[in-house]
């Protein structure tokens, strides 16, 4: 499986599918410290996309079988080297991004950091802060593991990232769980920790996911008037991804286009699909479509 090791010696698993343009994936939970998957979505990208593009598939620092230091905060910037690191190692100078959920955080910040790499965007259910929710939302998500160890000390970490390795599904597992649960190294090094430097590291990395001062929490707040490539949206519906962010960015960058909150709706679901690949096609440099 391809891989790129970075220079501080985090080692960063992708996967490609298919042959064409280059499509970069980025799945929800690409931030959240969770294994980055697309099974529980509404289409799934590879699936639908590796027939027409080369699609490459990403596991961030700390998700699937991405590797890299336990304690380092967490950093949209470094994700997005990360990333041009492997568009590199894959041999694409430029790629559509396609993203999910807490991964069209990580997309911004690529797009902001390195422009000429992004072709376009696919932005499925961005994350961000409108009038209907309030930062806390997002911190929330760190207080059971915080909680749980406390209670039950780093052997209870373990145990829990044993049952489940899904900080989604088993937060008790906290924001390390695939790792935890694939990768005895790194369980060494939890289990020499200290509980309260374990908890400092949760911290640590829910305050890097989700920082104050931006509601798109990756970029500055008016970066998206300066975001000057091609832009789907398609709008949320939950507290984490509320329809008023994305509405927010489809009027402030420019040229983008918005499907509303409906567009994963069963009876949509074909339609939808073929919406994103239009668009990709539409976007994609006439010389690759004829390689």
């Amino acid at each position: 499986m391809p891989e790129t090791v970075r220079p501080d010696g985090a080692r960063i698993h992708y996967e490609v599918h298919g042959e064409g343009f280059p499509v970069l994936l980025l799945a929800d939970g690409a931030a959240s410290g969770d294994s980055a998957s697309w099974e529980e979505n509404f289409y799934h990208p590879v699936a639908e996309l590796a027939g027409r593009f080369r699609v490459i598939a990403v596991d961030l620092r700390h998700t699937g079988r991405s590797a890299a230091a336990p304690f380092a905060p967490f950093s949209y910037e470094q994700h997005a080297a990360d990333l041009v690191a492997v568009l590199d190692d894959a041999g694409a100078p430029q790629a559509h991004v396609v993203a999910a959920g807490s991964g069209t955080a990580v997309a911004w910040r690529l797009a902001h950091d390195a422009p000429a790499r992004v072709r376009s965007v696919v932005a499925e259910r961005p994350v961000g802060l409108d009038a209907t929710n309030t930062l806390g939302d997002f911190l929330a998500g760190h207080d059971e593991p915080m909680r749980y160890a406390r209670a039950e000390g780093i052997a209870g970490v373990l145990a829990a990232a044993e049952r489940d390795g899904s900080f989604t599904r088993n937060p008790q597992a906290g924001p390390y769980a695939a790792r935890l649960a694939a990768d005895e190294e790194f369980r060494q090094e939890i289990v020499a920790l200290r509980r309260e430097r374990y908890i400092v590291s949760l911290v640590r990395h829910r305050d890097g996911i989700w920082p104050a001062g931006s509601p798109y929490f990756s970029v500055p707040e008016e970066w998206p008037a300066t975001f000057g490539r091609p832009l789907l949206i398609l709008a949320g519906a939950g507290p984490l991804s509320p329809e008023g962010v994305a509405k927010r960015l489809a009027g402030e960058a420019p040229g983008a286009r918005l499907l509303d909150a409906g567009h994963a709706d069963a009876d949509r679901r074909a339609d939808t699909v073929a919406t994103i690949v239009t668009f990709l096609n539409e976007h994609t440099p006439a010389a690759a479509e004829d390689r």
